[in-house]
């Protein structure tokens, strides 16, 4: 098994397997043309307390589901590429003498580097990394640029766990956001500068991973506690109803931010509902941290900007979002439909807020196409 072997790289023949903890979602692509084709895709809601925090809390409960999806629709292939969320790892871009190199490079990434930047034990993490390049210091000094990936062996052990309880290969483990990041590719071929960032904005079920990519390497992430759940359940409350656990795609669908005029910024302002006013605070504070997370990049990257937002995930079918953070931040932010950014012919009609959150499990699968 791989933690990290390279951020854009296709693997063998595999299906890729997105776990979160209001589903579990597998897909398989294969290749047409010049982009990809849906060949099986499958997505169940899974049961409380099987995925808590990020974490899988019952494994075997877990492989039981992904072995039923697997066999149920008959995927071909048991090599699976799947991903640990951005919370429970640890990335640094760092540095080395460039003379480094082999077993040498890796002794050293591995042992003395990893050492300095862990906040746990290094005899307790899975570290991982790839090489970016050898590039000239600000001193004209030339240094190998490494990003180093690790992620605690506890939760490693997890997801090893509930693969082989689906009794599935498990060829690839790695960061969502790397997946993520693969779906997005050509689009973030469009900002090549290192003085061009990319803020790339995932909201998922319970929480929302911020992720600022540079000349295509992601130079910061953080995750934000407030997800699609949090969206939904505030709008429930506002009409006194009560909160559920599981997200509803087709009620994420059907929201819709109330921009904001000059006359409208107060929180609540304008004539919108309770529901509507509900969802504004959420987001509102969404985007707070967002603009702190770019304001905390730029602080600290001399001469660099994010000049776009790319808006992905499930919470990402909310109508108008894209426009809502745009007002927000000054900065231009699209909702990118990942199977249009990756020129994938689906294998039936999916729904706005399906589609929306295909785009971590496509990127895992594109890691294991044909």
């Amino acid at each position: 098994m791989t933690f990290l072997t390279s951020l854009f790289a296709g693997g063998t023949k595999g299906i890729g397997v997105d776990i979160n903890p209001d589903r579990v979602s597998l897909v398989e692509l294969q290749k047409k043309g010049q982009g990809y084709r849906i060949a099986k895709y499958a997505s169940e809601q899974l049961p409380e307390g099987v995925v808590e925090d990020g974490r899988i809390s019952d494994p075997i409960q877990l492989g039981e589901i992904i072995r039923r999806l697997h066999q149920e629709n008959r995927f071909k292939h048991n090599r699976v590429a799947t991903s640990v969320p951005g919370r429970e790892t640890v990335s640094r871009l760092i540095k080395v003498p460039s003379e480094l190199e082999g077993d040498e490079l890796r002794d050293v990434v591995l042992n003395q580097e990893a050492s300095l930047y862990l906040p746990f034990p290094r005899e307790d993490a899975d570290v991982d990394y790839v090489e970016l390049g050898v590039h000239l210091d600000d001193d004209g000094i030339e240094r190998r640029e490494i990003l180093m990936v690790a992620t605690p062996k506890e939760v490693t052990d997890t997801y090893m766990q509930a693969i082989q309880v689906a009794q599935l290969n498990l060829e690839i483990l790695e960061v969502s956001s790397f997946a993520l990041l693969r779906t997005f590719k050509e689009e973030l071929k469009k900002y090549s500068s290192v003085a061009e960032a990319v803020a790339v904005v995932d909201i998922e079920y319970d929480s929302t991973e911020i992720t600022i990519v540079a000349d295509g390497v992601p130079q910061f992430s953080r995750t934000v506690g407030i997800g699609t759940s949090q969206i939904q359940n505030a709008q429930l409350r506002s009409m006194n109803l009560p909160p559920i656990r599981n997200t509803e795609l087709d009620r994420i669908e059907q929201m819709t931010v109330p921009l904001q005029t000059m006359d409208t910024a107060g929180l609540g302002g304008g004539s919108g509902t309770p529901g509507e006013a509900a969802v504004l605070r959420v987001l509102s504070d969404l985007a707070d941290e967002l603009r702190r997370s770019i304001d905390f990049y730029t602080s600290q990257t001399v001469g660099a900007d994010v000049v776009q937002v790319l808006v992905s995930g499930p919470g990402a079918a909310i109508e108008q979002l894209d426009e809502f953070f745009s007002q927000r931040l000054g900065i231009t932010a699209s909702q990118v439909d990942p199977l249009n950014a990756l020129s994938v012919t689906p294998d039936q009609e999916y729904s706005k807020g399906v589609r929306m959150s295909m785009a971590i499990v496509l990127g895992l699968g594109l890691r294991e196409v044909a």
